[in-house]
C-alpha cells in the first residue's frame, strides 16, 4: 500500500507519523516488536493518538486505555468503514459487523444464538480429533512448516465444518481471507467479494429455502426482529461469518505454536500440569495479538488534546492495548496465573462488536495446546529456516518451520 500524504487542517503536526499498517518497518522479522516502535519507550514523549499519513490518513490510538475505551464506543465510533483500505468497507458491507446500534443489535442476536454455547461445545469432539489426526500425521516427519501443514488446516476444517460446506474447499477458501486482512494488491476488494459471494451462493439460498441444522442455517432460521432475513442480508452475512472464519484463528494458531517452540519450559510445564491449559490459551491469546480493527467517528470526539472530526478513521490495534504496561503487569512474560482469573484484553474485541465466534476460538486454541502437548515430543524452531511475519489488520506468522526429535 503506497503512502498518500494527507494533513487536514485539525491535525497538529507534532502527531504526524509515517506508519504503514501494511508495511511496517521490521515486521518480517517480529510483529509486535514493530507495533512496540511506533508506541516507542516512556522517553520519547509519544503521544496516546497519532495521525499516520498512510493510506488515505487515519488516527492510530497507542495507548492500551484509549485503544481499549474507543474499542467499546459504540455510540461516537461506528464499524461502518471497516478497514483503512480503500472502498473494502462501501464494498464488503458486511452484517453484522458494519452495523451500529438497532440494527446491529437485531442481526447479532440471530447469529449469536447460532453460535450458542451448546452448539460451539458439541464441536469439542471434532476439534480434538482433527487437531489430534494432524498431530499424529506430523509426528514421524521429524519437521514441518507448521502454518501450511496445521495451522492452516484446524481452524478451516471445523469452520467448514460448522457450515457444511466441502473441507476440500479450504485450498481455495483460505487465500481469500488473507486477501481481505493482509491484501498483496493481486485482487480488488470487488474480486474479493464477487468471488466470496459466488462461492456461498448456492449454500446461502439452499439455507434460507430449506434449513439444515449448520451454523448459516441455525442463524437464518431465527427472525431478525420481527421479520425473517431477506436475501440481501443473508448474503452479507454469511460473506462476513466466511471471511471471518478463514483468517483470525489461523494467525492465533500459529502464535500460539511459536511461543511453545521458543519455550521449551512452557511445552513441560503445561504438560506436567495440562489442567493450566485453559488459563495458557487466555494468557497466550493475550500475549500474541494479531487483530486490529478501524471506526469511524460519527461525532467530533475531544481526546487527548486532540479533536478526532466527523468521518475520521480511527485505527485501534489490540497488540497496543496488550502489550501496554500501563493495562497489564509485565505484559511481555507469559504468565499462566495471569489466565486463572478473567483477562480483559482486546485480542478478540471488545464492547459491541466483540467477535461472535470468540468462544469457538477459544476452544479451537484449547484443543490444539491439549492435543499438541500430549501428542508431541518437545518441539523446536527450525535453526536453519527462519520464522517470517506480515502485517496488516490480522497479523500472522507467514513461515513457522519447526523441528523436533523422532
Amino acid at each position: 500500500m503506497a503512502s498518500v500524504l494527507h494533513i487536514p487542517d485539525h491535525v497538529p503536526a507534532d502527531r504526524v507519523v509515517d506508519f504503514d499498517i501494511f508495511a511496517l518497518p521490521g515486521v518480517e522479522n517480529d510483529y509486535f516488536a514493530a507495533w512496540e516502535a511506533l508506541r516507542g519507550g516512556a522517553d520519547t514523549g509519544r503521544p496516546a493518538l497519532v495521525w499516520t499519513t498512510a493510506n488515505h490518513g487515519h488516527w492510530i490510538a497507542t495507548s492500551g486505555e484509549l485503544i481499549r475505551s474507543l474499542w467499546a464506543d459504540s455510540a461516537r465510533l461506528s464499524n461502518k468503514v471497516l478497514a483503512v483500505t480503500p472502498g473494502l468497507g462501501e464494498v464488503m458491507d458486511f452484517i453484522p459487523l458494519q452495523q451500529d446500534g438497532r440494527e446491529h443489535h437485531a442481526t447479532r442476536n440471530a447469529i449469536m444464538k447460532g453460535f450458542g454455547a451448546r452448539h460451539i461445545i458439541a464441536l469439542d469432539p471434532l476439534i480434538t480429533a482433527v487437531a489430534r489426526d494432524l498431530t499424529a500425521a506430523l509426528r514421524p516427519r521429524g519437521s514441518c512448516e507448521f502454518m501450511q501443514d496445521f495451522a492452516e488446516i484446524l481452524p478451516l476444517h471445523i469452520f467448514l465444518t460448522l457450515i457444511d460446506v466441502p473441507v476440500e474447499d479450504r485450498a481455495k477458501l483460505r487465500p481469500l481471507g488473507a486477501q481481505l486482512t493482509r491484501p498483496d494488491g493481486s485482487m480488488t476488494v470487488e474480486q474479493l467479494r464477487d468471488a466470496a459471494d459466488a462461492y456461498l451462493a448456492p449454500y446461502v439460498e439452499a439455507r434460507l429455502a430449506n434449513p439444515g441444522t449448520d451454523l448459516f442455517s441455525r442463524i437464518l432460521a431465527e427472525p431478525v426482529g420481527d421479520r425473517p432475513w431477506t436475501l440481501d442480508e443473508a448474503r452479507r452475512m454469511c460473506r462476513n461469518l466466511l471471511f471471518g472464519g478463514l483468517d483470525t484463528v489461523v494467525a492465533m494458531v500459529g502464535m500460539v505454536a511459536l511461543h511453545l517452540a521458543r519455550n521449551p519450559h512452557d511445552q513441560a510445564l503445561l504438560r506436567a500440569q495440562p489442567e493450566l491449559i485453559p488459563a495458557a490459551a487466555d494468557e497466550l491469546m493475550r500475549r500474541y495479538p494479531t487483530v486490529s480493527v478501524s471506526r469511524n467517528a460519527v461525532e467530533d470526539i475531544a481526546v487527548d488534546g486532540v479533536t478526532i472530526r466527523t468521518d475520521d478513521i480511527v485505527y485501534l490495534p489490540s497488540v497496543l492495548h496488550n502489550l501496554d504496561p500501563a493495562s497489564f503487569s509485565d505484559p511481555l512474560t507469559v504468565d499462566f496465573a495471569r489466565g486463572l482469573t478473567p483477562i480483559r484484553h482486546t485480542t478478540l474485541g471488545a464492547g459491541a462488536h466483540r467477535c461472535v465466534g470468540a468462544g469457538l476460538a477459544r476452544l479451537e486454541v484449547i484443543a490444539f495446546l491439549r492435543e499438541w502437548l500430549a501428542n508431541m515430543p518437545e518441539v523446536r524452531l527450525d535453526p536453519a529456516r527462519p520464522v517470517t511475519m506480515r502485517g496488516g489488520n490480522v497479523g500472522a506468522c507467514t513461515s513457522l518451520p519447526l523441528v523436533w526429535d523422532v
